[in-house]
């Protein structure tokens, strides 16, 4: 049975992906808020998980490559009442667009964004992105990456996020869970994504294998401290889950031009008298 948030386009993603995990569960987790695909928008950047607005039947733009959050931020200003999901690779957030997202954080504007996370740059055959491991050979790194991977979470964390979450594509149950909480929660919503590319980086075994769900810990996602030190964990063990989650006030919310409606249902005068003697 079809859901009314899938298109008929034909998908070209490589068999196996875990690009399917985030469409299916991202289509899963729309169902149960049952959005209206009119009050949806989704901003997709560079990169192989960029197709994905085609795939969803809601309002979507493929941007340039980094430029997600900007566009996201403008839409969500223009329109505060849609609910904005953008899509991002490691590569597209973490590389070019790394420069947005401290601000989208600490301003705490209220969208989800969820970055597709398979510590390659897929899209262009295999060469190093800011997450791919130390010591690894890519196509760009053919003696071994000399580079310390980036900490996303962390990042995210210290720039002032207010829902910070790592879900695995190997788990789409709980892939939907996070997703659905970050589309609820009211703020700047931060769910990096392990995506193993089955072309290029197969890491399926290697997180099957260390993967555990924060929810079934006694872990408190309130506390900043404990999402800190569980933001460095990695190795034999790896958290995924919601790490840190409180209430702010978002960007929206503070800005007076909102209080009664959106921005694009107000009307617009322009005084041309007042205008040309500016020019002039």
């Amino acid at each position: 049975m079809g859901s009314i948030y899938l298109t008929n386009k034909k998908n070209v993603w490589c068999p196996g992906c875990g690009n399917f995990a985030i469409l299916n569960a991202l289509i899963k987790a729309l169902e149960r808020l049952n959005l209206k695909p009119e009050s949806v928008v989704l901003v997709s950047g560079i990169g192989c998980h960029g197709r994905i607005n085609q795939y969803v039947n809601v309002n979507s733009i493929h941007v340039i490559h980094g430029r997600v959050l900007p566009v996201a931020t403008g839409i969500k200003i223009s329109n505060n009442r849609l609910t904005v999901i953008g899509h991002a690779g490691d590569g597209d957030a973490y590389a070019i667009g790394l420069g947005h997202l401290p601000h989208a954080a600490r301003r705490n504007v209220d969208l989800t964004y969820i970055i597709h996370n398979n510590m390659i740059f897929g899209l262009t055959t295999g060469q190093v992105t800011p997450t791919t491991p130390k010591g690894m050979r890519t196509r760009s790194t053919p003696y071994g990456n000399i580079e310390n991977p980036l900490n996303p979470l962390l990042l995210a964390l210290v720039s002032g996020a207010t829902f910070v979450a790592r879900g695995f594509a190997g788990d789409i149950k709980h892939l939907i869970y996070l997703f659905e909480e970050g589309i609820k929660h009211k703020g700047f919503a931060f769910i990096d994504v392990l995506q193993p590319c089955v072309t290029f980086y197969n890491t399926y075994s290697y997180f099957r294998e260390r993967v555990y769900r924060l929810e079934e810990t006694d872990y408190d996602y309130t506390s900043f401290k404990k999402a800190i030190a569980k933001a460095t964990e990695w190795g034999e063990r790896i958290p995924i889950g919601i790490f840190y989650k409180i209430r702010r006030e978002t960007f929206e919310e503070q800005l007076f031009q909102l209080k009664d409606k959106p921005l694009v249902q107000q009307e617009i005068r322009i005084n041309l008298e007042k205008v040309y003697k500016i020019l002039s």
